[in-house]
């Protein structure tokens, strides 16, 4: 069958799709006429149907008012948490990624993100076209260490910086109003054209940029590679997936963890050892970490202990970022001190012992021996 015929194939059951959704006694609504007007046009194929998906995309993705409607939508959609102390955090964060973000990718500048705190109670955040970012209030919630916080934000940064949902999701987005325009699924958050409303729903659809396990990993590196530019820790990149590798108990899914390991994601394990292993080169290859014991040109330094809110896995990738950017910095040259009860290494803080770490004076004599 030709392109054309698959075409017109395609309109005529859209055409009797709406006449089965809208009644046959029923006025013809301005979406229905739009899309009979749409299926009459003889010359309009794939491919120029294609087009106009694409403009659409184009709309929300690069153009202010668009961006701006994909944002209110999206505020309307998923509703809007005003709770002062978590947006103050939010714009702190923005504020300190986007400033880390532009060090190794300035196009960040040209393209504020527009972003805000939904009321949904899951562990989750999302960027979709246009720097639109929505943060769950779930996730200030579960997540308490700013840090970490950070490091989930870079990774939505990373999905905004590439374009994943515009550029290599097409594809998807364009299957994805093709199904819900032979559906009648059209939706009026939105207002405008049938495919403008259309591709609005994709791009609701499309929030976390689902689809590709290669994605999502380029997103995490972008993320680490922002926070390298901060003075975040850099180790809590692996220490939130070493959180939720422990919640998530073994189960690929699980309410909580959702977002950090949906069907399409990298297994959360396996992403916090991806980081481990960028920490370890970025300290030149001397610091490790591996079930909560830190090792320093092969030898070990320290047995992390659990903290109230972290376990020592977790708590330990904190020890291994510090390490690693005292190291990227050269600060290894200097000898490891203690002020204040912390362990230095030059001016860069290691660790603050708690109870069950061993004493700062013991952790700061062994990193001089094998440092």
């Amino acid at each position: 069958m030709s392109c054309k015929k698959k075409f017109l194939s395609f309109f005529a059951a859209v055409v009797l799709s709406l006449s089965l959704v809208f009644g046959a006694t029923a006025k013809t609504s301005a979406a229905t006429a739009d899309l009979i007007g749409a299926a009459i046009q003889i010359g309009m194929e794939s491919a120029a149907l294609n087009a106009q998906i694409n403009k659409e995309i184009k709309h929300f993705n690069e153009t202010e008012a668009g961006r701006q409607e994909l944002y209110n939508s999206f505020r309307e959609k998923y509703g809007v948490c005003e709770d002062a102390e978590y947006n103050a955090m939010l714009d702190r964060i923005m504020a300190n990624l986007t400033k880390g973000a532009a060090a190794v990718d300035p196009t960040i500048k040209s393209k504020p993100y527009l972003y805000f705190i939904s009321n949904e109670e899951d562990v989750n955040a999302a960027c979709t076209m246009g720097h639109v970012m929505k943060v769950n209030v779930g996730t200030f919630k579960h997540i308490t260490n700013e840090d970490e916080l950070a490091a989930i934000i870079g990774h939505e940064i990373g999905h905004g910086q590439k374009d994943h949902v515009a550029k290599n999701n097409k594809k998807i987005l364009r299957k994805q109003v093709m199904a819900n325009l032979a559906s009648a699924a059209v939706g009026s958050t939105i207002g405008g054209g049938v495919l403008t409303q259309l591709v609005a729903q994709a791009a609701f659809n499309q929030t976390v940029a689902h689809g590709s396990r290669k994605l999502e990993s380029e997103a995490d590196l972008c993320g680490l590679d922002y926070m390298l530019h901060t003075n975040y820790n850099p180790g809590a990149c692996a220490a939130v997936m070493q959180k939720f590798a422990e919640l998530e108990g073994g189960s690929k899914r699980s309410g909580i963890a959702n977002f950090f390991n949906p069907n399409d994601h990298p297994e959360s394990t396996a992403r916090r050892d991806v980081f481990a292993k960028k920490l370890f080169e970025y300290s030149d290859k001397h610091v490790s970490a591996k079930d909560g014991i830190i090792t320093v040109n092969k030898k070990t330094l320290i047995k992390v202990a659990p903290s109230a809110t972290m376990s020592s896995a977790e708590r330990s990738y904190f020890v291994l970022g510090n390490l690693a950017v005292a190291y990227h910095k050269g600060l290894n040259k200097q000898a490891a001190t203690v002020e204040n009860g912390t362990v230095m290494l030059g001016n860069q803080p290691i660790i603050t012992p708690l109870e069950g770490d061993e004493p700062a004076q013991v952790i700061a004599d062994r990193l001089n021996e094998i440092k």
